[in-house]
């Protein structure tokens, strides 16, 4: 019994400093036999195994005190009560190591196992923060070449709108020419025509004289 638990315990500090420090892949395999344990029959056996010992403790301390009791009443302590003394003394010191390091283990997996998913998550929530980041820094860009497109529209507009009033007076300009010139034309007309009633005048003026001429001959 006591080179058993001699070996449990030893087994035990074993898989306990494994988890307190990181030793290679040595931590992930403590933390993996550790969750075997902890899954499908292993808790009940362990809470069995738990129990067993404590009774065992009990029955040792129970001994160890009555041992101690009898050589106080007789005075002195024979050399077997002696050996059965150390013996329980040992076994339950043994059994209390055991059941202390199994706590350890069981509180020390815990935490490592919530410290992991911590860092998941935490790791999950950083790239999430940079996936915004770099969300936010596309649509800046987006918005910044909006801008400059926007901008640009405007700076064309603005073209537009000189190249409009520069056409508009043009057009202008060229309706004035053009009603300049057909006031022009509309006075030659006139003098044409004031010029043809003259012509036509000096025609009958002529055929006037030339029957005169001739009546005279």
């Amino acid at each position: 019994m006591i080179q058993l638990l001699f070996l449990v315990l030893f087994a035990e500090g074993a898989v306990a400093l494994l988890l307190m420090v990181k030793v290679g892949p040595l931590r992930e395999l403590a933390m993996r036999g550790v969750d075997q344990v902890k899954t499908g029959k292993g808790p009940a056996t362990v809470k069995t195994l738990a129990c067993t010992l404590t009774v065992i403790l009990m029955s040792d301390v129970a001994s160890i005190l009555k041992i101690q009791n009898r050589g106080l009443k007789v005075g002195t302590v024979s050399p077997m009560d002696q050996v059965l003394w150390r013996t329980h003394l040992l076994e339950a010191s043994l059994i209390g190591y055991t059941l202390f390091l199994a706590f350890v283990i069981d509180r020390l997996h815990h935490y490592l196992r919530k410290l992991m998913t911590l860092r998941k998550t935490s790791s999950t929530s950083r790239e999430e923060v940079e996936k915004l980041q770099m969300e936010n820094r596309s649509l800046r860009e987006k918005e910044e070449k909006s801008s400059s497109e926007m901008k640009k529209l405007q700076r064309e507009n603005a073209k537009l709108n000189e190249s409009m009033k520069k056409l508009k007076s043009e057009t202008e300009e060229h309706e004035r020419k053009a009603s300049v010139a057909e006031a022009h034309v509309n006075a030659l007309q006139k003098q044409s025509e004031e010029l043809l009633l003259e012509y036509d005048r000096l025609l009958e003026d002529n055929q006037i004289l030339q029957t005169r001429l001739l009546s005279r001959g």
